[in-house]
Protein backbone atom coordinates (compact mmCIF):
# COMPACT_ATOMS: atom_id res chain seq x y z
CA UNK A 1 0.00 0.00 0.00
CA UNK A 2 1.50 3.32 -1.35
CA UNK A 3 1.80 6.52 1.49
CA UNK A 4 1.57 9.01 -0.74
CA UNK A 5 3.81 11.72 -2.62
CA UNK A 6 6.20 8.29 -3.71
CA UNK A 7 7.04 7.91 -0.52
CA UNK A 8 8.10 4.19 0.55
CA UNK A 9 5.70 2.75 3.11
CA UNK A 10 6.15 2.23 6.56
CA UNK A 11 5.57 -1.01 8.08
CA UNK A 12 7.77 -3.87 9.99
CA UNK A 13 10.99 -4.27 8.45
CA UNK A 14 10.76 -1.15 6.48
CA UNK A 15 12.71 2.30 7.38
CA UNK A 16 10.61 4.63 8.32
CA UNK A 17 10.62 7.41 6.08
CA UNK A 18 12.59 11.00 6.00
CA UNK A 19 11.30 13.73 8.13
CA UNK A 20 9.20 16.54 6.47
CA UNK A 21 7.31 19.29 6.98
CA UNK A 22 3.54 18.62 6.75
CA UNK A 23 2.95 22.12 5.91
CA UNK A 24 5.47 22.90 3.11
CA UNK A 25 7.22 19.66 2.50
CA UNK A 26 10.92 20.75 3.34
CA UNK A 27 13.17 18.44 5.44
CA UNK A 28 15.65 18.93 8.09
CA UNK A 29 18.66 19.99 6.07
CA UNK A 30 16.71 22.81 4.10
CA UNK A 31 15.00 24.60 7.86
CA UNK A 32 17.14 22.91 10.46
CA UNK A 33 14.86 21.58 13.03
CA UNK A 34 11.37 20.19 12.73
CA UNK A 35 8.79 19.52 15.54
CA UNK A 36 6.99 16.29 15.68
CA UNK A 37 3.13 15.91 16.54
CA UNK A 38 1.44 12.44 16.44
CA UNK A 39 1.41 10.10 13.16
CA UNK A 40 4.67 11.48 12.27
CA UNK A 41 3.47 14.83 11.36
CA UNK A 42 6.49 17.42 11.52
CA UNK A 43 6.35 21.06 11.38
CA UNK A 44 9.02 23.51 10.72
CA UNK A 45 10.08 26.53 12.38
CA UNK A 46 8.99 28.32 8.76
CA UNK A 47 5.73 27.55 9.25
CA UNK A 48 5.39 27.90 12.68
CA UNK A 49 6.28 31.17 12.24
CA UNK A 50 3.90 31.84 9.17
CA UNK A 51 1.01 30.11 11.64
CA UNK A 52 1.87 32.71 14.71
CA UNK A 53 1.85 35.53 12.29
CA UNK A 54 -1.98 34.71 11.12
CA UNK A 55 -3.15 34.16 14.64
CA UNK A 56 -2.18 37.74 15.49
CA UNK A 57 -3.62 39.12 12.65
CA UNK A 58 -6.48 37.55 13.57
CA UNK A 59 -6.21 38.97 17.04
CA UNK A 60 -6.01 42.69 16.14
CA UNK A 61 -8.67 42.16 13.54
CA UNK A 62 -10.85 40.83 16.47
CA UNK A 63 -9.34 43.84 18.59
CA UNK A 64 -9.91 46.20 16.02
CA UNK A 65 -13.22 45.61 14.52
CA UNK A 66 -14.59 45.55 18.65
CA UNK A 67 -13.12 49.02 19.12
CA UNK A 68 -14.69 50.07 15.12
CA UNK A 69 -17.93 49.01 16.19
CA UNK A 70 -18.42 48.84 19.52
CA UNK A 71 -17.85 51.04 22.16
CA UNK A 72 -19.26 50.82 25.16
CA UNK A 73 -21.41 53.46 26.68
CA UNK A 74 -20.81 54.38 29.89
CA UNK A 75 -24.06 53.39 31.42
CA UNK A 76 -23.02 49.79 29.94
CA UNK A 77 -19.32 50.17 31.82
CA UNK A 78 -21.03 51.41 34.94
CA UNK A 79 -23.11 48.61 34.57
CA UNK A 80 -20.30 45.80 34.53
CA UNK A 81 -18.48 47.46 37.34
CA UNK A 82 -20.96 46.88 39.34
CA UNK A 83 -20.50 43.38 39.06
CA UNK A 84 -17.42 43.48 40.03
CA UNK A 85 -17.00 46.60 42.43
CA UNK A 86 -19.44 47.82 45.50
CA UNK A 87 -19.91 51.38 46.24
CA UNK A 88 -17.79 54.19 44.48
CA UNK A 89 -20.66 55.57 42.32
CA UNK A 90 -19.08 58.84 41.46
CA UNK A 91 -15.54 57.38 40.90
CA UNK A 92 -17.47 54.30 38.19
CA UNK A 93 -19.18 57.47 36.70
CA UNK A 94 -16.06 59.73 36.11
CA UNK A 95 -13.64 56.33 35.03
CA UNK A 96 -16.95 55.40 32.84
CA UNK A 97 -17.00 58.74 30.98
CA UNK A 98 -13.52 58.89 30.66
CA UNK A 99 -13.23 55.67 29.17
CA UNK A 100 -15.73 56.34 26.93
CA UNK A 101 -14.48 59.38 25.51
CA UNK A 102 -10.65 57.93 25.47
CA UNK A 103 -11.66 54.98 23.48
CA UNK A 104 -14.42 56.92 21.22
CA UNK A 105 -11.42 59.33 20.23
CA UNK A 106 -9.55 56.76 18.75
CA UNK A 107 -12.20 55.65 16.88
CA UNK A 108 -13.04 59.19 15.46
CA UNK A 109 -9.35 60.30 15.16
CA UNK A 110 -10.02 61.56 11.53
CA UNK A 111 -12.83 63.93 11.26
CA UNK A 112 -13.30 66.26 8.54
CA UNK A 113 -13.67 69.25 10.50
CA UNK A 114 -9.85 68.82 12.01
CA UNK A 115 -10.40 68.81 15.31
CA UNK A 116 -7.78 66.69 17.19
CA UNK A 117 -9.38 65.28 20.26
CA UNK A 118 -6.40 65.37 23.58
CA UNK A 119 -6.31 62.66 25.49
CA UNK A 120 -7.69 62.37 29.46
CA UNK A 121 -5.48 60.25 31.64
CA UNK A 122 -7.06 60.03 34.85
CA UNK A 123 -6.09 60.54 38.39
CA UNK A 124 -7.35 57.89 41.25
CA UNK A 125 -7.56 59.39 45.16
CA UNK A 126 -8.29 57.25 47.91
CA UNK A 127 -7.36 55.28 50.91
CA UNK A 128 -5.89 52.13 50.51
CA UNK A 129 -7.74 48.83 50.24
CA UNK A 130 -11.02 51.46 48.54
CA UNK A 131 -10.45 49.69 45.03
CA UNK A 132 -8.23 51.84 42.80
CA UNK A 133 -6.54 48.90 41.01
CA UNK A 134 -9.30 46.71 41.31
CA UNK A 135 -11.45 49.40 39.03
CA UNK A 136 -8.53 49.61 36.94
CA UNK A 137 -8.42 46.02 36.37
CA UNK A 138 -11.67 45.81 35.83
CA UNK A 139 -12.25 48.52 32.84
CA UNK A 140 -9.06 46.58 30.65
CA UNK A 141 -11.70 43.53 31.28
CA UNK A 142 -15.19 45.48 29.85
CA UNK A 143 -12.92 47.29 26.81
CA UNK A 144 -10.62 44.09 26.13
CA UNK A 145 -7.37 45.64 26.10
CA UNK A 146 -4.05 44.87 27.87
CA UNK A 147 -3.35 46.43 30.99
CA UNK A 148 -0.26 46.80 33.01
CA UNK A 149 0.16 47.65 36.56
CA UNK A 150 3.45 50.02 37.80
CA UNK A 151 4.40 50.91 41.52
CA UNK A 152 6.36 54.95 40.94
CA UNK A 153 8.15 54.16 43.70
CA UNK A 154 10.77 51.93 41.97
CA UNK A 155 11.06 53.86 39.55
CA UNK A 156 13.82 56.93 39.24
CA UNK A 157 15.10 59.25 36.83
CA UNK A 158 17.49 57.72 33.98
CA UNK A 159 20.89 57.31 35.18
CA UNK A 160 20.31 56.41 38.24
CA UNK A 161 19.56 53.24 40.24
CA UNK A 162 16.42 51.55 39.96
CA UNK A 163 13.76 51.63 37.22
CA UNK A 164 13.29 53.60 34.27
CA UNK A 165 9.68 55.16 33.31
CA UNK A 166 9.82 52.89 29.70
CA UNK A 167 9.83 49.70 31.75
CA UNK A 168 5.84 50.32 32.28
CA UNK A 169 5.94 50.45 28.70
CA UNK A 170 7.44 46.85 28.36
CA UNK A 171 5.28 45.34 30.51
CA UNK A 172 2.25 46.81 28.56
CA UNK A 173 3.53 45.29 25.51
CA UNK A 174 4.62 41.87 26.88
CA UNK A 175 0.86 41.99 28.18
CA UNK A 176 -0.16 42.08 24.49
CA UNK A 177 2.46 39.67 23.82
CA UNK A 178 4.51 42.03 22.38
CA UNK A 179 1.99 43.10 19.41
CA UNK A 180 2.65 47.04 19.24
CA UNK A 181 -0.55 47.64 17.81
CA UNK A 182 -2.83 46.02 20.55
CA UNK A 183 -0.50 47.42 22.97
CA UNK A 184 -0.90 50.62 21.77
CA UNK A 185 -4.67 50.93 22.81
CA UNK A 186 -4.03 49.34 26.51
CA UNK A 187 -4.08 50.62 30.10
CA UNK A 188 -1.25 51.30 32.64
CA UNK A 189 -2.02 52.09 35.63
CA UNK A 190 0.58 53.55 38.24
CA UNK A 191 0.07 52.80 41.74
CA UNK A 192 1.46 55.13 44.87
CA UNK A 193 1.75 58.22 42.10
CA UNK A 194 2.09 60.42 45.24
CA UNK A 195 5.33 58.72 46.59
CA UNK A 196 7.01 60.84 44.15
CA UNK A 197 5.93 64.30 44.77
CA UNK A 198 8.93 66.43 45.90
CA UNK A 199 10.12 66.54 49.06
CA UNK A 200 9.16 70.13 50.03
CA UNK A 201 8.23 73.50 48.37
CA UNK A 202 11.75 74.78 48.49
CA UNK A 203 14.44 74.53 45.60
CA UNK A 204 17.31 72.15 46.65
CA UNK A 205 20.72 71.72 45.38
CA UNK A 206 20.86 67.99 45.23
CA UNK A 207 19.27 66.09 42.64
CA UNK A 208 15.37 64.48 43.56
CA UNK A 209 16.24 61.39 41.51
CA UNK A 210 13.18 59.35 42.69
CA UNK A 211 10.56 62.15 43.26
CA UNK A 212 10.42 65.27 41.09
CA UNK A 213 12.16 63.47 38.19
CA UNK A 214 10.52 60.75 37.80
CA UNK A 215 7.65 63.67 37.68
CA UNK A 216 9.49 65.02 34.86
CA UNK A 217 10.56 61.39 33.58
CA UNK A 218 6.70 60.85 33.19
CA UNK A 219 5.85 63.94 31.34
CA UNK A 220 6.21 63.07 27.87
CA UNK A 221 4.42 59.35 28.00
CA UNK A 222 1.53 60.78 29.78
CA UNK A 223 1.18 63.32 27.22
CA UNK A 224 1.63 61.19 24.06
CA UNK A 225 5.50 60.64 22.80
CA UNK A 226 7.44 57.55 20.30
CA UNK A 227 9.28 55.81 23.17
CA UNK A 228 11.92 53.82 22.57
CA UNK A 229 11.48 50.76 25.13
CA UNK A 230 14.38 48.35 25.61
CA UNK A 231 13.16 44.66 24.04
CA UNK A 232 14.53 42.96 27.41
CA UNK A 233 14.25 45.73 30.01
CA UNK A 234 16.88 47.05 32.15
CA UNK A 235 19.60 50.12 31.23
CA UNK A 236 19.29 51.61 27.93
CA UNK A 237 22.96 51.71 25.73
CA UNK A 238 23.85 52.81 22.16
CA UNK A 239 23.84 49.05 20.93
CA UNK A 240 20.65 48.08 21.90
CA UNK A 241 17.41 47.27 19.91
CA UNK A 242 14.06 48.98 21.04
CA UNK A 243 10.43 48.49 20.51
CA UNK A 244 9.05 52.25 19.16
CA UNK A 245 5.11 52.66 20.70
CA UNK A 246 3.37 55.60 20.36
CA UNK A 247 1.77 55.98 23.93
CA UNK A 248 -0.65 59.11 22.68
CA UNK A 249 -3.75 55.93 22.64
CA UNK A 250 -2.45 54.83 25.85
CA UNK A 251 -4.58 55.24 28.63
CA UNK A 252 -3.12 56.52 31.75
CA UNK A 253 -4.64 56.29 34.93
CA UNK A 254 -2.21 57.11 38.51
CA UNK A 255 -3.71 56.23 41.57
CA UNK A 256 -2.28 56.97 45.71
CA UNK A 257 -3.48 57.73 48.86
CA UNK A 258 -2.37 61.09 49.41
CA UNK A 259 -2.17 60.94 52.99
CA UNK A 260 -2.03 64.64 54.46
CA UNK A 261 -3.77 65.83 51.34
CA UNK A 262 -6.88 66.43 53.82
CA UNK A 263 -4.63 68.66 56.20
CA UNK A 264 -3.74 71.02 52.46
CA UNK A 265 -7.57 71.54 51.96
CA UNK A 266 -8.67 72.14 55.38
CA UNK A 267 -6.26 74.87 55.33
CA UNK A 268 -7.32 76.41 52.51
CA UNK A 269 -10.52 75.77 52.96
CA UNK A 270 -9.75 78.08 56.58
CA UNK A 271 -10.95 75.77 59.02
CA UNK A 272 -8.19 73.94 61.48
CA UNK A 273 -9.27 72.31 64.38
CA UNK A 274 -7.59 74.08 67.91
CA UNK A 275 -7.55 72.28 71.40
CA UNK A 276 -9.51 69.17 71.93
CA UNK A 277 -13.08 70.37 70.62
CA UNK A 278 -13.24 68.09 67.64
CA UNK A 279 -12.95 63.78 68.36
CA UNK A 280 -10.97 61.85 66.58
CA UNK A 281 -14.10 60.34 64.48
CA UNK A 282 -15.40 64.04 63.72
CA UNK A 283 -12.05 64.95 62.39
CA UNK A 284 -11.98 61.71 60.19
CA UNK A 285 -15.99 62.48 58.95
CA UNK A 286 -14.62 65.91 58.06
CA UNK A 287 -11.52 64.91 56.23
CA UNK A 288 -13.42 62.53 54.13
CA UNK A 289 -15.54 65.83 53.31
CA UNK A 290 -12.64 67.60 52.33
CA UNK A 291 -11.19 65.29 50.00
CA UNK A 292 -13.70 65.29 47.03
CA UNK A 293 -12.70 69.80 47.20
CA UNK A 294 -9.25 68.95 45.91
CA UNK A 295 -7.65 71.47 43.70
CA UNK A 296 -5.07 71.31 41.10
CA UNK A 297 -3.60 74.14 43.46
CA UNK A 298 -3.84 71.57 46.59
CA UNK A 299 -2.02 68.55 44.66
CA UNK A 300 0.49 71.37 43.49
CA UNK A 301 1.41 71.93 47.38
CA UNK A 302 1.54 68.25 48.09
CA UNK A 303 4.53 67.84 46.32
CA UNK A 304 3.65 67.64 42.13
CA UNK A 305 4.67 69.42 39.61
CA UNK A 306 2.34 71.40 37.61
CA UNK A 307 3.20 70.50 34.76
CA UNK A 308 2.45 66.78 35.63
CA UNK A 309 -1.01 67.49 37.18
CA UNK A 310 -1.95 69.43 33.70
CA UNK A 311 -1.63 65.80 31.95
CA UNK A 312 -3.76 64.00 34.46
CA UNK A 313 -6.87 66.57 33.66
CA UNK A 314 -9.75 63.75 35.13
CA UNK A 315 -9.77 63.02 38.78
CA UNK A 316 -11.73 60.61 40.54
CA UNK A 317 -11.47 60.63 44.76
CA UNK A 318 -12.63 56.97 45.81
CA UNK A 319 -15.12 56.83 49.22
CA UNK A 320 -13.20 55.32 52.19
CA UNK A 321 -15.09 51.42 52.93
CA UNK A 322 -17.79 51.61 55.73
CA UNK A 323 -19.06 48.30 57.69
CA UNK A 324 -21.78 47.52 55.38
CA UNK A 325 -20.33 48.26 52.40
CA UNK A 326 -17.23 46.01 53.18
CA UNK A 327 -19.93 43.02 54.43
CA UNK A 328 -21.03 44.11 50.57
CA UNK A 329 -17.97 42.90 49.19
CA UNK A 330 -17.77 39.42 51.14
CA UNK A 331 -21.09 38.66 49.60
CA UNK A 332 -22.17 40.38 45.86
CA UNK A 333 -19.18 40.48 43.75
CA UNK A 334 -18.62 38.07 41.13
CA UNK A 335 -15.51 37.33 42.55
CA UNK A 336 -16.69 37.94 46.25
CA UNK A 337 -14.45 36.46 49.17
CA UNK A 338 -17.18 34.08 49.96
CA UNK A 339 -17.88 32.77 46.67
CA UNK A 340 -14.11 32.24 46.32
CA UNK A 341 -13.75 29.97 49.37
CA UNK A 342 -17.39 27.91 48.46
CA UNK A 343 -15.41 27.33 45.99
CA UNK A 344 -12.72 25.79 47.23
CA UNK A 345 -13.83 23.94 49.48
CA UNK A 346 -16.75 22.51 47.51
CA UNK A 347 -13.03 20.64 45.63
CA UNK A 348 -12.92 18.88 49.02
CA UNK A 349 -16.56 17.82 48.52
CA UNK A 350 -17.30 20.19 51.68
CA UNK A 351 -18.98 23.18 52.43
CA UNK A 352 -18.71 26.32 54.53
CA UNK A 353 -21.04 29.00 55.17
CA UNK A 354 -21.09 32.50 56.96
CA UNK A 355 -23.43 33.71 59.10
CA UNK A 356 -24.30 37.30 59.02
CA UNK A 357 -22.74 37.90 62.06
CA UNK A 358 -20.11 36.26 61.75
CA UNK A 359 -19.49 38.45 58.02
CA UNK A 360 -20.34 41.99 60.02
CA UNK A 361 -17.44 41.43 62.50
CA UNK A 362 -14.81 40.76 59.72
CA UNK A 363 -15.95 43.89 58.18
CA UNK A 364 -15.52 45.59 61.96
CA UNK A 365 -11.93 43.42 62.02
CA UNK A 366 -11.12 44.83 58.38
CA UNK A 367 -11.70 48.46 59.82
CA UNK A 368 -9.87 48.45 62.64
CA UNK A 369 -6.95 47.40 60.85
CA UNK A 370 -7.33 50.34 58.56
CA UNK A 371 -6.43 48.04 55.63
CA UNK A 372 -9.71 48.53 53.65
CA UNK A 373 -10.82 45.54 51.55
CA UNK A 374 -7.31 44.28 51.07
CA UNK A 375 -7.27 43.32 54.45
CA UNK A 376 -10.86 41.20 54.82
CA UNK A 377 -8.30 38.29 52.83
CA UNK A 378 -5.96 37.85 54.91
CA UNK A 379 -8.68 37.55 58.18
CA UNK A 380 -10.26 34.59 56.59
CA UNK A 381 -7.49 33.04 55.73
CA UNK A 382 -6.11 33.33 59.23
CA UNK A 383 -9.58 32.36 60.28
CA UNK A 384 -9.83 29.43 58.14
CA UNK A 385 -6.11 27.88 58.42
CA UNK A 386 -6.88 24.83 60.29
CA UNK A 387 -9.91 23.74 58.68
CA UNK A 388 -8.10 24.23 55.48
CA UNK A 389 -5.13 22.10 56.80
CA UNK A 390 -7.28 19.24 57.56
CA UNK A 391 -10.25 19.19 55.15
CA UNK A 392 -8.18 17.75 52.31
CA UNK A 393 -7.12 14.45 54.51
CA UNK A 394 -9.46 14.50 56.77
CA UNK A 395 -12.65 16.71 56.51
CA UNK A 396 -14.05 15.80 53.61
CA UNK A 397 -18.09 15.32 52.92
CA UNK A 398 -18.18 17.78 56.25
CA UNK A 399 -20.06 21.39 56.39
CA UNK A 400 -18.79 24.30 58.31
CA UNK A 401 -20.79 27.44 59.65
CA UNK A 402 -18.38 30.01 60.45
CA UNK A 403 -20.22 32.45 63.71
CA UNK A 404 -19.46 35.36 65.19
CA UNK A 405 -17.85 33.51 68.20
CA UNK A 406 -15.74 31.57 65.64
CA UNK A 407 -14.09 34.84 64.09
CA UNK A 408 -13.86 36.15 67.11
CA UNK A 409 -11.84 32.90 68.48
CA UNK A 410 -14.07 32.64 71.45
CA UNK A 411 -15.41 28.66 69.83
CA UNK A 412 -13.19 26.58 67.97
CA UNK A 413 -14.24 26.14 63.92
CA UNK A 414 -15.65 22.33 64.62
CA UNK A 415 -16.82 20.18 61.29
CA UNK A 416 -20.73 19.25 61.21
CA UNK A 417 -21.91 16.04 59.04
CA UNK A 418 -22.87 17.52 55.62
CA UNK A 419 -26.15 16.74 53.48
CA UNK A 420 -27.62 18.14 50.89
CA UNK A 421 -31.01 19.45 52.35
CA UNK A 422 -29.61 21.79 55.15
CA UNK A 423 -30.56 25.28 54.30
CA UNK A 424 -27.41 27.12 54.03
CA UNK A 425 -26.74 30.16 55.62
CA UNK A 426 -25.84 33.32 53.86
Amino acid sequence: MSSGQGLPPIGPGVPNRPSLCSFCGKGSREVGTLIEGIDRTFICRECADLCQSMFRRQQKQRFGNKIAWHVPTPRQITARLNEYVVGQTLAKKVLSVAVHNHYKRQLFSENPSGVQLDKSNILLLGPTGCGKTLLAQTLAKIIDVPFAIGDATTLTEAGYVGEDVENLLLKLISAADYDIEIAQRGIIYIDEIDKIGKRNQNVSITRDVSGEGVQQALLKMLEGTVANVPAHGGRKHPEQQYLQIDTSRILFICGGTFVGLEEIIRHRVGRTHIGFAASGTDRAAQDEAYLPRVTPDDLSRFGMIPELIGRLPVTAVLDPLEEETLVRILREPRNALVKQYKRLFQMEDAHIDFTEEALRTLARQALERKTGARGLRSIIEKLLLDAMYQLPDQMKGCRYVITKEMVEEKEPIRPLPYTPAVTRIA
